[in-house]
Formats: structure tokens, C-alpha cells, sequence
């Protein structure tokens, strides 16, 4: 086999191969061979066949096969040879396969970048410390009051955050519509659950007060028939009550597992899932932290294949995110092509550093992980075995953690310093976009 290699530009390489005849008819010939011992051919007995009917009969199928086999396994061989590292799958060229002489094609592929790690001695990081407080405690508790509201009735106007209680016809040029009707249907005012003139016409209202008004369904609305219509709406209100924050008692206490209701223990309870709350995020501000700085002091040349993947790879995200189905309405590839460059030249960074590292996956660190996992669900057992029987749950896994060790790794030889902060910045904790 002759090889001869071209560095065509960039990261881009042009192996060229030849391929001995010879090579390939005594392939040909050994299959054709197998061939004949089992072939059941119209006139001959079963494996009786001479192998020139053979050949006739399966000749020109058996020679492709053989080329295509000789293709990849010659092309893996001369990537050896060349030391070279593929960033993708090859373009194969034909330059000449003509039957009964040499074979020759050439292979256009992009190789990964070689990838020399600056000094991880030379990163700054900021290790954000805090604490939970007995005021952050109290302001978690307060939210979670708010979330889970009491009702109770007025005789004053409805007002925003009010539920009020309304039975309602609905019509599109005076015809009934699907979904247009309602009875004993609750709302709650400022809540975004119908639409906005819906909302606005319940303002003020009493208990036995009535309403008539129009209303737009969005442009872009799930139904179709509906998108962009007008429609007639006649409302009866039945109820108006006011929410409050549930009161800190037992059963409020009961209502997030402790059996006894004891409040000593829900702020315990709460206390603790606080704490894993900031923990996790410390350690996401210590990852973006050392991912942003490997990637900014080492850039690298990305092969251009990696990127076009993972740029297609995050608009198929998208549109999973979106609900929708269709691929074919993958969003504009533009807005995606900086992510995606990071994606990629993170993910050959981070194997750099393993390697160089020398960092094996800790078996105890994954099954940690996979505790940790599994216990946020009511059936953590049954989770568990899932997982485990899931190869690619597991190897999702695995990275995760192999990723958190490098970064730990990392950190263990960073400059890092301590920064002072709270849970509410951290978490970011009852704080609203402006």
C-alpha cells in the first residue's frame, strides 16, 4: 500500500492511497471462494457451482464490497502510519477503480488541533463564601408560604392576586367555540393563566356581578382556529376571595414531609436543602470561572466539521426545548456559532487536561453522583437501577464527574482566592428580571 499525505491548509489533510491489485483480486477471489461452497444456483447442486458461474453471478457485488472493505481498512491503517488523529469521518475521492488495476482514491479530513495546555498555575480564581443565615432561612420560608396560598372570601372588588370564581360563554361571530365556555372556572388576577381582557374585566368585580367584553386570542395561539380572533365573552363572577401566605403551623410543616410538624425541624429541613442549594451553586461560579479561563488562554484552531455538529446539535436542542418536532424548522444557524465554538474547544481542552493529568473516573465519586440523583425522586431504588441499566445514563454520568474531578484538579493548582458573598446573590434568591 503506497500513501502519500498533503496539508491542504488549516487543520485539513489530503491522504492519497494505492491499493496492489493483487490485494484486491485475492480478496475477491477468497470470497468468491466462500461463496461457491454454500451458493444454490439454478442447474448445480449446492456448492457444485464452477466458480466462473460464480464469478459471473456474484462478481461485480463481491468486488465492490471488496474495495469499499479495503477502503476503510487501508485509510485506519494509513492514519496510523502518518500519525495522524481524525477530527471526523473522511471525503473519499476516487482516483482510479478501474477492475483489475491498482486502486487508488484520496481522502480529504480534518485532524484535531495539537493542544498545549498554558500553565493551570497562572489561572485567578475567586471562590465565592457564604453562608445560610437565620434571616435567609426566614426568607425562604416566607416564599414558600406565598407559594402555597390560602383563600379567603370578600365582599370587596377583586383586586390583583385575587382568585375570583366565574362562569363564562364564549363566542366568535356570535358561533360557540371549543374551550369557549366554562363553569365554576377559578382565576387568578394578574396571574397570566388567560388572556389579558379576560384579567382586566375582573378587576372590580363582586360576587353576582356580571360582564360582557371582547377579547384577542395571540396571533401565534397553540389552536389555530383561534390565533388572532376576536372573541364575545359573557361572564357571571360567583366568588371573590384574597390569597394569603399559608400560616407557619403544623400542618403547614406536615404539608413538606415532617410527620411530626414540628417547625424546629422544617427549618432544619429547609436549612439543609439551603445548603445543598448553595454549595451547588458555588461550585457552577468555580466551573464557569476555570472553564472561561482555559478557553480564553488557549485558543485554539477548531476543525470546521466539530463545529458545524455541534452548531446543529444545540438548534436540534432548541427546538426540544420548543416542543417542536420537526427539524426542518431548525432555527438560523448564526446566533449559534460562538457556542458552539466553545463547546468544542472546551471539550478538547478538558481532554487535554485528563490526559495530562492522568485523571481516571472515581467509581465512588459516580456512585455518589448517582445516589445524589436518584434521591430528589419519591422511588430513589427504582431510579437507581434505571440508571444502571442505562449505558449511556451511566456514561453521562461518568463525564460528569471525570469533568468535576479536572476542575477540582484545576483549582488544587490555581491561584484561588476567597470572595465574600451571600446565598441571596448566589442563588439569586429573590431577586426578579428588571
Amino acid at each position: 500500500m503506497q500513501v502519500s499525505l498533503t496539508a491542504t491548509g488549516g487543520l485539513e489533510r489530503r491522504l492519497e492511497v494505492a491499493i496492489p491489485a493483487s490485494q484486491v483480486d485475492g480478496e475477491v477471489t477468497q470470497r468468491l471462494n466462500r461463496i461457491s461452497r454454500t451458493a444454490r444456483l439454478k442447474g448445480f447442486r449446492p456448492g457444485k457451482a464452477p466458480i466462473a458461474v460464480i464469478r459471473q453471478q456474484y462478481g461485480e457485488q463481491v468486488q465492490s464490497e471488496v474495495i469499499n472493505d479495503l477502503m476503510r481498512a487501508s485509510f485506519s491503517e494509513a492514519v496510523q502510519r502518518e500519525k495522524l488523529n481524525p477530527a471526523g469521518g473522511p471525503r473519499i475521492e476516487p482516483i482510479a477503480m478501474s477492475p483489475g488495476a491498482d486502486i487508488k482514491y484520496a481522502a480529504v479530513f480534518e485532524v484535531l488541533p495539537e493542544v498545549r495546555l498554558a500553565p493551570v498555575t497562572e489561572l485567578a480564581i475567586e471562590k465565592p463564601v457564604a453562608g445560610v443565615s437565620d434571616p435567609d432561612v426566614d426568607a425562604m420560608l416566607a416564599t414558600l408560604r406565598k407559594q402555597r396560598p390560602v383563600f379567603n372570601e370578600v365582599t370587596r372588588g377583586a383586586a390583583a392576586e385575587d382568585r375570583v370564581t366565574v362562569d363564562f360563554t364564549g363566542t366568535i361571530d356570535g358561533i360557540p367555540f371549543d374551550g369557549g365556555s366554562g363553569a365554576a372556572v377559578p382565576i387568578i388576577i394578574g396571574a397570566g393563566r388567560v388572556m389579558k381582557e379576560f384579567e382586566d374585566a375582573l378587576v372590580g368585580t363582586v360576587a353576582g356581578d356580571s360582564r360582557e367584553f371582547n377579547a384577542t386570542f395571540a396571533a401565534d395561539h397553540a389552536n389555530g382556529k383561534l390565533a388572532g380572533k376576536t372573541a364575545a365573552f359573557s361572564v357571571k363572577v360567583s366568588r371573590v376571595e384574597e390569597q394569603k401566605p399559608s400560616p407557619l403551623d403544623e400542618e403547614f410543616a406536615k404539608s413538606f414531609g415532617i410527620v411530626d410538624g414540628n417547625l424546629d425541624g422544617l427549618r432544619a429541613e429547609v436549612r439543609s436543602n439551603m445548603e445543598r442549594e448553595l454549595g451547588e451553586a458555588v461550585r457552577l461560579r468555580l466551573r464557569t470561572q476555570v472553564l472561561d479561563q482555559l478557553y480564553e488562554k488557549n485558543p485554539l484552531e477548531l476543525p470546521r466539521q466539530l463545529v458545524e455538529e455541534q452548531i446543529q446539535e444545540l438548534q436540534l436542542e432548541m427546538l426540544r426545548r420548543a416542543g417542536v418536532r420537526d427539524a426542518k424548522q431548525l432555527p438560523p444557524r448564526e446566533p449559534f456559532e460562538q457556542p458552539a465554538k466553545r463547546r468544542v474547544a472546551l471539550s478538547l481542552l478538558m481532554s487535554e487536561l485528563v490526559r495530562s493529568a492522568n485523571l481516571k473516573v472515581s467509581r465512588e465519586s459516580v456512585q455518589e453522583k448517582l445516589n445524589d440523583l436518584a434521591a430528589s425522586y419519591s422511588n430513589p431504588e427504582e431510579v437507581r437501577r434505571a440508571y444502571l441499566q442505562n449505558a449511556d445514563s451511566m456514561r453521562q454520568i461518568e463525564a460528569q464527574v471525570l469533568e468535576q474531578q479536572a476542575i477540582d484538579w484545576v483549582l488544587g493548582q490555581a491561584k484561588v482566592s476567597e470572595k465574600p458573598s451571600s446565598f441571596s446573590e448566589l442563588t439569586k434568591f429573590g431577586q426578579t428580571d428588571a
